[in-house]
């Protein structure tokens, strides 16, 4: 039997997914802190964070947290509004406001210099709705960097979306 994690999960209960949230709730079968969640080490093969990571105060924290659960190859779905949604900027329970690169930080090129944990990206993506962002969703296709330097704040995203992998060695204790 697959673990699969619905971390942050609130009332949405998902089949096939253990729900997990910091609060007692309808989703929730298991209440935890995030931080310092009650699974034993590399057991976990899936976590789905549904709009959750923005809530948190230490970014760097749980994704040493999900890494420690997870087994190799386990997979992180991560979805969180984009920094220039309204969405995540009504909410005043945000800490976090994530770029279509702010993952990027904690992928197994950078990971070393914030944390001692690997994550291989395996997809991102932004989306974005409406007819008037049309022209925003070409430039963010022809180039997300310029997209995000220059064109974001006419053309606002919507929704981002990160697929992570563990990699651990054979023998890892963690």
């Amino acid at each position: 039997m697959e673990n699969k994690l619905n971390l942050g999960c609130g009332n949405k209960k998902l089949e096939g997914y253990i729900g997990v949230d910091k609060f007692s709730c309808s989703g929730a079968e298991v209440i935890a802190d995030i931080n310092n969640l009650p699974f034993k080490n590399s057991t976990i093969s899936e976590v789905l964070l549904d709009n959750v990571i923005e809530h948190l105060l230490d970014i760097t924290l749980i994704m040493k947290e999900l890494y420690r659960i997870c087994k190799h190859n386990g997979i992180i779905k991560i979805r969180t509004p984009h920094f220039t949604s309204f969405a995540s900027w009504k909410d005043p329970t945000h800490y976090h406001h994530l770029s279509f690169f702010s993952i990027d930080y904690f992928t197994k090129k950078a990971a070393k210099h914030y944390t001692n944990v690997q994550f291989e990206l395996l997809s991102k993506s932004l989306n974005f709705s409406g007819i008037w962002n049309l022209l925003g969703k070409i430039i963010f296709l022809i180039s997300p960097k310029v997209y995000e330097k220059y064109f974001c704040f006419i053309f606002r995203g919507g929704t981002l979306t990160f697929i992570l992998k563990t990699i651990k060695e054979e023998n890892s204790e963690v």
